[in-house]
């Protein structure tokens, strides 16, 4: 998987999420799986359910934590690709989404 700038992340309708003490946990209602974020994921979770381009939220959140670019991008990709393979999320092109 990779965070390309012309990628969108949609989130399944089968997903809820709530947030606990910085953290959240998704429940994915098709398979009754719990996953836990934490605040790095927490704040990905948030920007994700804005519906925002990825490479704009790499760059808010790479103001926003202290971390080298890449390091957060390979952190960020691995995310992105387990809750990929879990159902929870997937991803389009901008353009033809």
């Amino acid at each position: 998987m990779s965070l390309s700038a012309s990628r969108r992340i949609l989130i399944s309708s089968e997903v809820l999420s709530q947030e606990v003490s910085g953290e959240t946990v998704l429940l994915d209602l098709a398979s009754e799986q719990y996953f836990g974020l934490d605040p790095v994921g927490t704040r990905f979770w948030q920007l994700l359910t804005e519906e925002r381009p990825l490479s704009e939220i790499v760059h808010t959140m790479a103001g926003e934590f202290a971390v080298a670019r890449e390091e957060l991008e390979r952190d960020l990709d691995d995310l992105l690709a387990r809750l990929s393979e879990a159902g929870l999320v997937r991803m389009i092109d901008s353009a033809s989404g």
